[in-house]
């Protein structure tokens, strides 16, 4: 149990308190003007060591930056080059900076909140960030934090249920198929490439990686297992998005131009190799043979990935349904399909209205309520 002395300074009389942590080491607390507000304090240490809730002071003086390194050296083991590299720059860009020499129990939700609106505004010296940027950053602080209040440095994590500006969803760029088919002829050498993205919803990395081992011509299928990521300048090649391997169909007319791609190489070779035979690189934005394809072909601008909003619009269309284009596109769940392309499939919901009016008049119920001109409208909103 906690045990309180008084003692006495040039100020006047003061009380301390005497504890021991939860490893049994013995500590104290002095300063406290009157008894009442040290049997305070021993109280609260006593009930935060009975529900495992102590927090050592001498830990909330540790500082951001001496928690962030060891943070983002722990993110390296589950996350692929290309993730990691957003948070390591989020990190030393925008947090270290700004949190690096704070000590963690110096850190007010306040003071996070005032932060986050300095970001979302911008002032004289820095450049506004987008919603998507600050959410960001306040995710890379907030997970260090999270980490800090589980290894009990500080109570509660003060970035928790501070307000962050909302995302607005950029709506996609579609073509269409005369438009896919102009910038195809524009791009050259490239074109069975941007029939491929166009068509199949690959991401750049998944195309690039595509082998001819991977093509199975009879079944019209492409097994998509590798994904080569550029950072930087280096390619990193590891599995999809989704550590997942998938199949995705081949449109007949596509076999042809991949047949060409196939010629005078092995079955390990890749189907879209650079000019050193590796890994081709994704062109430059501006002054890349994509986007001078885009020009030469008076198409709207797009990027190799808007080819994949492209094959997602051009599968519903064609009168695919939200599991298959889910399944093509390799996303995680047919949720997250919907929530990215919900207004493709605005004609499947009319096509349900429909069907439900067909099969309900086939049925003969609505004869039932027509043949009956005495009913009002409440009859007629009671349930079948």
């Amino acid at each position: 149990m906690a045990r309180i002395e008084a003692y006495q300074t040039a100020a006047g009389k003061r009380y301390r308190v005497r504890y021991r942590t939860p490893d049994k080491r013995q500590t104290d607390k002095r300063g406290f003007r009157t008894k009442r507000d040290a049997e305070l304090f021993a109280n609260t240490v006593e009930v935060a060591k009975s529900r495992g809730e102590y927090v050592a002071p001498a830990l909330a003086r540790t500082t951001v930056d001496q928690l962030g390194a060891a943070w983002l050296q722990g993110q390296r083991g589950h996350l692929k080059p290309s993730a990691y590299r957003v948070l390591e720059s989020t990190w030393r860009i925008r947090i270290e900076p700004r949190w690096g020499t704070v000590a963690l129990g110096d850190i007010r939700p306040s003071a996070v909140q005032q932060w986050i609106a300095d970001l979302s505004h911008g002032d004289a010296d820095t450049k506004a960030l987008g919603a998507s940027m600050v959410q960001r950053t306040h995710q890379v602080l907030s997970a260090i934090l999270a980490d800090a209040v589980k290894d009990r440095m500080i109570a509660t994590n003060p970035a928790a249920g501070v307000k962050l500006p909302r995302k607005t969803r950029k709506r996609p760029v579609f073509l269409n198929h005369d438009q896919v088919a102009e910038l195809a002829s524009a791009a050259g050498q490239y074109g069975p490439l941007v029939l491929l993205l166009a068509y199949t919803g690959l991401r750049w990395g998944e195309a690039t990686g595509l082998r001819v081992r991977d093509l199975d011509m009879l079944r019209k299928r492409a097994t998509v297992s590798e994904n080569a990521v550029q950072v930087g300048s280096t390619i990193h090649v590891g599995t999809t998005k989704g550590h997942k391997q998938r199949s995705v169909p081949l449109p007949a007319f596509l076999l042809p131009h991949l047949a060409r791609q196939c010629e005078g190489k092995g079955r390990d070779d890749l189907l879209f190799p650079g000019e050193s035979g590796d890994y081709l690189e994704r062109p430059h934005t501006g002054s890349g043979w994509f986007d001078k394809a885009c020009v030469a072909a008076d198409v709207p601008r797009v990027t190799p990935h808007d080819l994949r909003h492209t094959a997602a619009s051009l599968a519903v269309s064609a009168g695919a349904n939200v599991k298959a284009v889910q399944r093509m596109l390799g996303h995680a769940s047919a949720a997250m399909t919907l929530d990215i392309y919900a207004d493709l499939f605005d004609d499947d919901l009319e096509a349900v209205a429909t069907a439900l009016d067909s099969a309900r008049t086939r049925a003969s119920v609505g004869k039932m309520w027509a043949d009956r001109p005495g009913d009002d409208v409440q009859q007629l909103e009671e349930p079948v």
